[in-house]
């Protein structure tokens, strides 16, 4: 059941020296472009759908009105709290914004290799894909020029696997590095916009959980909530 996911998800288009397995297959659901963006005293925003003609102007909006910058992820193996920088202000307010709208609860760390990283924001479930239906369809751009490194501890945004010279950012998903000493051979190609503030050592837990050849723990392992603490 859980390779179906192949199908739909934006994947990390990256490899570990370690590993050799990836998982890369082109996004496939559909999106609905919109011309107009709701203005703040509108009750619901059920009808408006992201896309890569809206999100820039949308993002911009959001980021003067919505400054949280701190989130704690709720896992089976304990918590993460993740500072979201300010200069990556796109990637900041799109973590955000997914938050709000309860995207991440009861999705999964899918990709986890020890010393490496820890990848999370999908599932096999098929109400992760409702839910990404009914936010958009859209892509956010690779801004690797504020300094950020990959450094352990680092919060990064993988790349879109459909046709992406630009290594445009895949925005539901997200990973943390875990290799000690940092994975700089990410830097440039992936987006670094937030970093682990406390419990670095359930990161440590998660990346050891046994998994399958695809990566996959064999066990899945839940991200339950993500809440807004700042």
């Amino acid at each position: 059941m859980r390779y179906l996911i192949l199908l739909f998800v934006f994947l990390l288009n990256c490899q570990d020296t370690k590993s050799k397995k990836t998982k890369e297959a082109p996004n496939s659901y559909a999106a609905t472009k919109v011309s107009n963006i709701p203005n703040k005293e509108e009750k619901s925003d059920t009808a408006f759908l992201l896309n890569d003609q809206n999100v820039m102007e949308f993002f911009l909006a959001y980021d003067k009105e919505h400054k949280e910058n701190k989130v704690r992820i709720t896992t089976d193996f304990g918590a993460i709290d993740i500072e979201l920088f300010e200069s990556t202000k796109f990637h900041r307010s799109n973590f955000i914004y997914l938050t709000k709208k309860h995207y991440f609860n009861n999705t999964q760390f899918y990709r986890v290799i020890d010393n490496f990283i820890i990848q999370g924001g999908n599932s096999d479930d098929q109400k992760t894909l409702n839910k990404r239906k009914k936010i958009g369809r859209y892509l956010l751009p690779n801004d690797h020029k504020k300094g950020y490194k990959h450094d352990r501890g680092m919060v990064s945004m993988p790349s879109s696997a459909v046709a992406n010279p630009y290594k445009m950012a895949s925005p539901f998903e997200f990973f943390i590095v875990q290799q000690r000493g940092g994975a700089h051979h990410l830097n440039g190609d992936y987006a670094v916009f937030g970093k682990v503030i406390a419990g670095m050592e359930v990161v440590d837990k998660i990346a050891t959980v046994p998994t399958d050849r695809g990566d996959w723990p064999q066990k899945n392992v839940y991200i339950k909530k993500v809440d807004i603490i700042n």
